[in-house]
């Protein structure tokens, strides 16, 4: 039978498969062909940069050097890019930065360049950078998302919240759970004030789900909103529910406008075993709470989660922006970053032409 058209229109048996197959391995492939790119021009932009620093060291040249140093490197690659003076500079930064080179090639080098110059800007030391390399690296975070978590300042949060996980969950879950939760939760991109009800904000958090889920964190899928709960002919409904795929568990979020108030733990128990009964998997970990308040009273919470039957965590929310304004300040904006760099790429087009 020859091919035409007609013939074409109906492929062979199994033909979906092996082409729904084959395009999956183009595009791993593709991937893995820019990630090994990636890591080449970082690890290059390093071993640069640390030459700067030890000929800078060793036979005292200048500043100066970089200037012509990005005039000679732009003339012999004039296809290239990321040869400006400024480039040349973070380079240098780069290296001084992470003096170990092992740790660039299996960290540093797995983040995109525009990546390790926010860390670079907006973050003072190894550890803290360390950290949200980390982050970046284990949930493939956009620029603009390590910038967003850098700037509500995720590592300071992570792990906050209030909670009884480590009497009531076996380890390595109670640290993985523990490590989920934050302290305080910021609800600022929904636009409300701080006279915002319950419901009004539950509302807005299920519009603004996207933003919700990456303001709880990887792991978080989202099941519902006012999910009934039939108990004895009773009905009562969870005001948010999640699935964590991690843990392998059900979340109950029970949101309160008010201040922590330790008989608030009451209903959510009650929820948490309900879901446990009805919902719960037998594979399923133990149902996790989480409480979000306004306002806590940290020692109350203590106390009032010691001798809870499950494992519960209490969080403080904030609806409108909390940081200092002089950390606003210091803290250049991904606008600021990528305008700088695009004014870099121009001037390296022109030098080129």
């Amino acid at each position: 039978m020859s091919d035409t058209p007609a013939s074409l229109a109906t492929p062979p048996e199994g033909y979906g498969d092996w082409l729904a197959d084959l395009k999956s391995r183009i595009h791993n492939a593709q991937q893995r062909a820019t990630l090994a790119v990636n890591r080449e021009l970082v690890q290059l932009y390093w071993q640069i940069g640390n030459d700067i620093l030890t000929r800078q060291a060793q036979q005292g040249w200048g500043a100066k050097v970089i200037e012509r140093l990005a005039q000679d490197l732009r003339a012999a690659f004039p296809d290239m890019k990321g040869f400006s003076p400024r480039n040349l500079k973070y380079m240098r930064a780069f290296a001084e930065a992470w003096p170990d080179a092992e740790f660039v090639q299996q960290a540093a080098a797995q983040l995109p360049w525009g990546h390790n110059l926010v860390l670079l800007d907006k973050l003072p030391g190894p550890e803290t950078r360390r950290w949200y390399a980390a982050k970046a690296i284990e949930h493939n975070w956009s620029r603009n998302i390590l910038v967003m978590q850098i700037e509500t300042r995720l590592l300071e949060r992570s792990g906050k919240a209030v909670s009884n996980f480590e009497s009531h969950l076996p380890k390595p879950q109670s640290d993985l759970a523990r490590e989920s939760l934050k302290d305080p939760y910021r609800f600022d991109f929904l636009g409300l004030t701080e006279e915002a009800q319950e419901r009004e904000i539950e509302n807005a958090l299920v519009k603004h789900v996207t933003e919700f889920l990456l303001e709880l964190g990887a792991g978080f899928a989202f099941v519902g909103q006012q999910v009934l709960l039939d108990v004895g002919g009773d009905e009562f409904f969870i005001d948010l529910l999640f699935y964590h795929l991690k843990l392998r568990c059900y979340v109950v979020i029970e949101l309160k406008a008010g201040k922590f108030k330790p008989e608030h733990l009451g209903q959510l128990s009650f929820y948490l075993t309900a879901v446990d009964a009805q919902l719960k998997h037998p594979h399923d970990g133990p149902t996790i709470g989480l409480l979000l308040c306004k306002s806590k009273n940290k020692v109350v919470a203590e106390y009032a989660l010691r001798d809870n039957a499950r494992p519960i965590g209490v969080a403080e929310y904030q609806l409108v922006e909390s940081l200092p304004a002089e950390l606003q300040t210091s803290l250049p904006s991904i606008e600021q970053i990528e305008r700088e760099l695009a004014s870099d790429d121009a001037s390296m087009d022109d030098d080129s032409q």
